[in-house]
């Protein structure tokens, strides 16, 4: 009889607590209320990439830390930097030596090496794992440059909020020649140098291609101008088919940084990682 009478009292208060422990659980969007860490996601596994931002005119916030997940940082040119400019963000590319091996191991089953690059044309340089190379206190130059002048022809297809950001004669540097450290990449050649002029620069740090990528300089990025844009690198008239992180420069070449509204077509690289 007593059951009977006070049941209710009894059920209402435990599914109270049941829906609320329910809630709890599967509720909410922080990592970890779900019964799983950020550790167990495939968003955090190891071909996680970390952006950088370097702004002229920003100070630097603190900086990212190996295995870290996505983040920003801006830093200003005045400030001083490690040894070696390019290496804090980018742990794989740290420890380099003045004089690699240049070498290319091509997977036989996929054509493709173990950083994804198609082999590369006879009489080209090949590239020079960046972890595999120190940068020596020898110094050389080269010659650098950047151009977005291919935005001039497609204004029609530039986002609105960049249009003031384009030279009158798509010269964002013109050839320039600076001096660089035996072993050094034609990333660690740009990065310098746009800290130097202060030109802003953001690149991604991407280990499946053991290279950095470059989404945007001048604050001008890919797909500003078309699904079909972005930056493109060629050294002594030659687009490699492989990140500006392996291209290790020799005394004398010329690197042009150009803007592409068409794969590459527009600049005479057409979809130069085919080629």
């Amino acid at each position: 009889m007593w059951w009977k009478k006070h049941k209710w009292k009894v059920i209402i208060p435990v599914l109270i607590a049941a829906v609320l422990a329910g809630v709890f659980y599967y509720g909410g969007n922080a990592p970890g209320s779900r019964g799983w860490s950020v550790a167990d996601t495939p968003a955090s596994s190891a071909g996680m990439t970390a952006r950088v931002t370097e702004t002229p005119d920003t100070a630097a916030d603190e900086p990212v830390q190996d295995g870290e997940k996505d983040s920003t940082e801006t830093s200003s040119p005045e400030e001083s930097a490690p040894p070696t400019d390019g290496q804090e963000q980018t742990p794989d590319l740290e420890e380099k030596a003045g004089s690699a091996e240049s070498t290319q191991e091509i997977n036989p089953e996929t054509g493709k090496d173990n950083y994804l690059t198609d082999p590369v044309p006879e009489g080209k340089p090949l590239p020079v794992e960046p972890q595999e190379v120190k940068v020596a206190p020898i110094t050389y130059t080269c010659t650098i440059s950047i151009s977005c002048a291919t935005i001039l022809d497609n204004m029609d297809l530039c986002n609105p909020e960049k249009v003031e950001l384009v030279p009158e004669d798509g010269w964002i540097l013109k050839p320039t020649v600076v001096t660089f450290n035996e072993g050094e990449s034609v990333f660690d050649v740009l990065r310098s140098t746009c800290k130097e002029h202060k030109i802003h620069l953001e690149y991604m740090n991407t280990p499946v291609y053991n290279s950095a990528y470059i989404e945007g300089i001048h604050n001008l990025y890919e797909f500003d101008v078309g699904e079909l844009s972005g930056w493109m690198y060629k050294v002594n008239d030659w687009f490699p088919n492989y990140g500006c992180s392996r291209y290790q420069v020799q005394a004398g070449d010329v690197i042009e940084w150009v803007y592409t509204c068409d794969l590459g077509f527009d600049v005479g690289g057409g979809y130069a990682m085919g080629e």
